[in-house]
C-alpha cells in the first residue's frame, strides 16, 4: 500500500517546506484543492521540480471540462488529477483521454456520493486509475464520524481505491486490511508537531 500526503496548506513556500520534510517517507505528494486555488498551477510545477521522483497528485476536483482541466494540470507536471464522481461520465472520459495522451492518470473522488460501490465500478470502467473513498473535512467534523463506511465501500467495490478522511496511525492498519491501494494522510502529517516523524511512523505501520 502506498502512502500519500495531502498538503492542504495555502502557499507554495509552505507546501515545498512540508514536502521536503516528508518526501522520503511517502510515495505520493498531493496538492490540495485550497492550495491549488490559492497558488495556481505553478505550485504543481514547483513541487514536481523539487521532487521529480515522486508521484504528484493535483486535487483539482474537476466537475466540468474534464479534458481541458486535466490537460493543463498534466502539462504543469501533475502525474494524477482528480475528477469528482458526481461529474457527468463525459467529463470523466474527457479527463481520461487527456491522461492517456500524457501517459498519466485520473483518480475519481467519490466525496458526496451516496452509493460509492456502484459509482466506483462505473468510473473504473470509464478508465479511472483508481477511485478515492473520501470523506471531506466538513463530514469528518460531524459527530460520530468514522472510517468504517469508507473501508466497507472500498472492500466491496473490488476496484483499486484510496482512502482519505481521518487516516492516522490508529487507523492506517484498518485501511490496509480493507485492501486499499493508497492511504491518504493529511492532518495526521501536516498537523503534527514533527511532520517527518509522523510520516515515518505511518510508513512503518504499513506492512
Amino acid at each position: 500500500m502506498k502512502l500519500q500526503v495531502a498538503i492542504d496548506l495555502l502557499t507554495t513556500e509552505a507546501a515545498l517546506e512540508l514536502a521536503g520534510k516528508v518526501a522520503e517517507h511517502v510515495d505520493i505528494i498531493e496538492l490540495g484543492t485550497p492550495l491549488i486555488k490559492a497558488e495556481g498551477l505553478s505550485v504543481i510545477t514547483a513541487v514536481k521540480n523539487a521532487h521529480p521522483e515522486k508521484i504528484v497528485f493535483a486535487d483539482l476536483k474537476t466537475m466540468d471540462a474534464g479534458e481541458l482541466e486535466a490537460d493543463i494540470a498534466f502539462k504543469a507536471g501533475a502525474d494524477l488529477v482528480t475528477v469528482l464522481g458526481s461529474a457527468d461520465d463525459s467529463t470523466i472520459a474527457g479527463a481520461v483521454k487527456a491522461a492517456k495522451a500524457h501517459n498519466k492518470g485520473v483518480v475519481v473522488d467519490l466525496i458526496g456520493i451516496e452509493d460509492k460501490v456502484t459509482r466506483a465500478k462505473e468510473v473504473r470502467a470509464l478508465g479511472a486509475k483508481f477511485v478515492e473513498m473520501h470523506a471531506g473535512l466538513d463530514e469528518q467534523a460531524k459527530p460520530g464520524f468514522d472510517l468504517n463506511g469508507l473501508l466497507k465501500a472500498g472492500a466491496e467495490a473490488r476496484v483499486p481505491f484510496s482512502v482519505a478522511g481521518g487516516v492516522k496511525l490508529a487507523t492506517i492498519g484498518d485501511v490496509q486490511k480493507a485492501g486499499a491501494d493508497v492511504a491518504v494522510a493529511g492532518g495526521a502529517i501536516y498537523g503534527a508537531e514533527d511532520p517527518a516523524q509522523a510520516a515515518k511512523e505511518l510508513r512503518a505501520a504499513i506492512v
